[in-house]
């Protein structure tokens, strides 16, 4: 409750203020004091991309090169014809094309191998994992969430998190930090605290009323957040000045890109971005589906990449890729994968060394039918925060982990 109500005691006094006086966009823009020079940290941000669901990295990045492949998935590989080959042992699934003509540019480097000790297959606990940055406990903020409570960032600037899609992912929650979250132009709220977090199944009760306890504050919070919604009006003036440089597919992850495009565009000191695309839980007929899902993600890095460079920012903002876990090496009886572990992970633009980091697990050194991992994701954390953010690690993820040299 003491979280609550400094929430509430922040909505009233910053949201309504702002509110009015011009609006809470303006009052973004004139706290966006942490963009200075391009190349700075302070100037760079981060996307995040979340394919939810369990992506499977063998059919994603394909090892051509290894027979086991081709025996262990006898209905659903990647023929050897259809890869696009980096060289004779590995390379990108046809329906990314997209992402290899930006590998192509030295824009993409594929980490291999990337899991955490003692997986957990579960959906909602791995996700969980990944996005806490906390294998071995519970804890109620998101690495993302905590680097936004750094104190080198400005506290009052209401967009220096973003979360594109209809809830909060739990990356992205805070103890100081409250992160909106927007579906579209069209679509704008807030949906933070962790008392929310925590009580997520009572958000939204039989009347539609998202809090469910009552507070001498409820009536004028509502009001706010209303009128939050009722700016929605207002939003395109903050990307008042924002055209795409390039034409988007018409998918709703590019259509995000898009929005992403416009809020890092417009200078808003927006250092955090959170999207998904799923879902990539492929038990049946996994080609069909995966395949769809790729080609939007590919299609759409390349569009969002492009666009960014019309805009000449392409070099200060960075794009990490993660799932929950992979999935197994071997495919079942119905032409699908079951949960896994070890995936790669994508991190594209900015100041990105493009190639290939780590050795391909092994196929027939298995784990019961798993990958064996050999990156920590939170060294990736770590890289991302000292490297590209330009703060300490330890004082996100609580411990040190080994950088590595993708920027």
């Amino acid at each position: 409750m003491a979280n609550r109500k400094q929430f509430i005691q922040q909505s009233v006094g910053a949201f309504a203020g702002a509110l009015a006086i011009d609006s809470i966009f303006g009052r973004a823009a004139r706290a966006a004091t942490a963009v200075t020079t391009p190349g700075s940290t302070g100037a760079r941000s981060l996307v995040v991309v979340n394919l939810q669901g369990g992506n499977d990295g063998l059919n994603t990045f394909v090892p051509l090169g290894d027979p086991n492949y081709y025996r262990l998935r006898p209905t659903i590989n990647i023929p050897q014809d259809q890869v696009l080959r980096i060289d004779s042992s590995i390379g990108f699934n046809p329906k990314l094309a997209g992402l290899k003509s930006l590998f192509d540019q030295h824009r993409v480097a594929v980490l291999q191998g990337v899991h955490y000790p003692n997986p957990n297959l579960s959906h909602f606990r791995s996700t969980e994992i990944w996005q806490t940055g906390a294998p071995d406990r519970i804890i109620d903020t998101g690495w993302a969430g905590r680097y936004l409570d750094s104190p080198n960032l400005p506290k009052d600037n209401l967009f220096k998190g973003l979360a594109i899609g209809p809830i909060l992912p739990k990356m992205m929650v805070a103890d100081k930090t409250d992160v909106p979250t927007v579906d579209n132009l069209k679509g704008f709220g807030f949906r933070n605290s962790r008392d929310e977090q925590a009580h997520a199944d009572k958000i939204l009760n039989g009347n539609g009323n998202r809090y469910p306890f009552r507070s001498p504050y409820l009536e004028l919070v509502q009001e706010i957040e209303r009128d939050a919604h009722a700016s929605s009006l207002r939003l395109p003036h903050l990307v008042a000045g924002y055209k795409p440089g390039v034409d988007y597919p018409k998918t709703p992850f590019a259509q995000g890109l898009n929005l992403a495009a416009a809020v890092l565009a417009s200078d808003v000191g927006t250092k955090v971005i959170y999207i998904s695309l799923g879902s990539f839980d492929t038990h049946t007929a996994q080609r069909a589906r995966q395949d769809a899902l790729l080609q939007q993600f590919g299609d759409g890095m390349k569009a969002f990449y492009a666009d960014l460079a019309a805009h000449r920012i392409d070099n200060r903002v960075l794009t990490m890729t993660f799932s929950e876990f992979g999935r197994r090496v071997g495919e079942n009886a119905n032409r699908g994968t079951d949960h896994g572990t070890a995936a790669p992970m994508f991190l594209i633009g900015g100041g990105v060394k493009g190639g290939i980091y780590g050795d391909h697990p092994s196929l027939s050194d298995l784990d019961v039918g798993n990958l064996k991992w050999h990156t920590d994701f939170r060294s990736v954390y770590a890289t991302i925060l000292e490297r590209w953010l330009g703060v300490k690690s330890t004082d996100v993820l609580g411990s040190s982990f080994r950088t590595l040299n993708f920027v």
